[in-house]
């Protein structure tokens, strides 16, 4: 549908106050993320003066196109981080990791177990498994937690935002239409220099300066039984099995040489599909063969998935915000503006991602918002495939910094670590701009070569 062709003004104005509506729902009165983006999102549509049936049509092209482009691969991945999580996977990585790294050296163990295991396994989910063994390593050295807490969060915290097939990054990349090939390659690299300098590098900064005691109640813990644990290759197997065969595909549509095979990879690496294999191979080798009967699969599978409503509710909503400002006209607008500003499309992604945060708190939304006004720019498509993959390194980078109060997480990270606000300021929420930072600095950079 072509976009209406409305006053510029009264469009400015309509998009001005119905961001202002949404987030002054969110944040003055908690009311929940969908409703508020889909309130301000008609509220645009009605302020700008678009006719009563484009608005529906915005509503239900966000809803479809967005869900057809997601929906598969949030499900599929929450089934196959359930399957790592309960099997002990995630413990498996990171206690051989840590064995291999030695004590002096297992805050990067643990930011690389981190990064790992995040891209499949929600952020909490990770943190909560993972936690107790960064709490037995500062009890084993006598450090301060932090020197081993910081850099697992930040690990977790760049799996979560850079690297599908976590959902974020997913979303920002179906809104855009670019290869999720791309999208990993470019967040592998984005995403490893900003866990090692947010990681071990801050980690170790804030453990000298602040000595955080482990929780009374972890004091005396018992170490994994590894036992019991499934084999590190194994697990490092299957959770390669989906990045390589999307990463393939991307590939092999650029290698003449691949040609002959680019159909048989480009089905292989359709995400679905990779994640369907992965989940299905992680089923029998982590499922059957460690003793589960079909029944307790079952269970695990589908509890995996009641957290996926929200996270498919909001990204619709998002979708819908996306569609409202691109048929309304309010892109081009948008779009004239930061070409007249000169501003790298990189830099304003980051931006309007970053504003978002930290006003709304949620990275979720952030990066649903963000996604949305870029998408709905002029000439986006006409970008190549790795700058598109920049802009969506970008959006999660903006996404990631300054947690601060009205960000769940940092409450989350608060109580498990023992820390009181202000050290939580000083050292998680530095923790996360330096992850988002480094990471928008990294996009930055390849995109002058895209």
């Amino acid at each position: 549908m072509d976009a209406a062709a409305l006053n510029p003004t009264r469009l400015v104005i309509a998009a001005i106050v119905g961001l202002i509506i949404l987030l002054v729902l969110i944040i003055k009165f908690n009311i929940q993320a969908m409703i508020a983006i889909l309130i301000g999102a008609l509220a645009i549509g009605l302020m700008a003066g678009m006719p009563f049936e484009q608005i529906v049509t915005a509503v239900n092209d966000g809803i479809g196109n967005t869900l057809k482009g997601i929906a598969l691969l949030v499900g599929l991945g929450s089934m196959f981080g359930a399957i790592l999580e309960t099997s002990g996977g995630a413990q498996s990585i990171a206690v051989t990791m840590v064995k291999k790294f030695g004590d002096e050296k297992a805050a990067w163990a643990l930011g690389i177990t981190g990064l790992v295991i995040a891209m499949p396994v929600f952020f909490d989910a990770g943190l909560i498994i993972l936690i107790p063994l960064a709490f037995s390593l500062a009890k084993r050295t006598k450090r301060s937690s932090l020197f081993y807490v910081i850099p697992l969060l930040a690990g977790l915290a760049v799996g979560h935002a850079f690297i599908p097939p976590t959902p974020g990054p997913v979303l920002v990349a179906t809104m855009l239409n670019v290869e999720l090939g791309w999208v990993i390659l470019v967040g592998i690299f984005c995403g490893t220099v900003a866990m090692i300098v947010a990681g071990p590098i801050w980690g170790a900064i804030c453990g000298r300066k602040f000595n955080i005691a482990i929780p009374e109640h972890l004091a005396n813990q018992e170490d994994f039984d590894e036992s019991k644990l499934p084999r590190f290759s194994t697990i490092v197997g299957i959770i390669l099995i989906p990045l390589v065969l999307i990463i393939f595909d991307s590939i092999a549509g650029v290698i003449p040489a691949m040609a002959p095979v680019q159909p048989i990879l480009g089905f292989l690496g359709e995400p679905f599909v990779a994640l369907l294999i992965a989940t299905v191979v992680a089923m029998f080798i982590l499922g059957y063969k460690h003793g589960y009967t079909n029944k307790e699969l079952e269970n695990v599978m589908t509890k995996s998935l009641e957290p996926t409503g929200m996270i498919l509710l909001v990204t619709a909503s998002g979708g819908v915000l996306r569609y409202m400002l691109q048929y309304s006209g309010l892109g081009d607008v948008i779009g004239n503006a930061v070409s007249s500003a000169a501003l790298p499309m990189v830099v304003v992604a980051f931006v309007v991602a970053a504003l978002v945060r930290i006003s709304v708190g949620s990275a979720t939304v952030a990066m649903t918002m963000a996604a949305g006004i870029i998408a709905a720019m002029p000439g986006i498509a006409e970008f190549s495939p790795l700058y598109l993959a920049c802009i969506t390194a970008a959006v999660a980078g903006g996404s990631t910094v300054c947690s601060h109060f009205n960000d769940s997480g940092f409450w989350l990270v608060k109580s498990l670590v023992g820390m009181d606000e202000k050290t939580t300021l000083k050292t998680w929420t530095i923790m996360e701009t330096l992850v988002g930072g480094t990471g928008f600095l990294v996009a930055l950079i390849i995109s002058f070569f895209a």
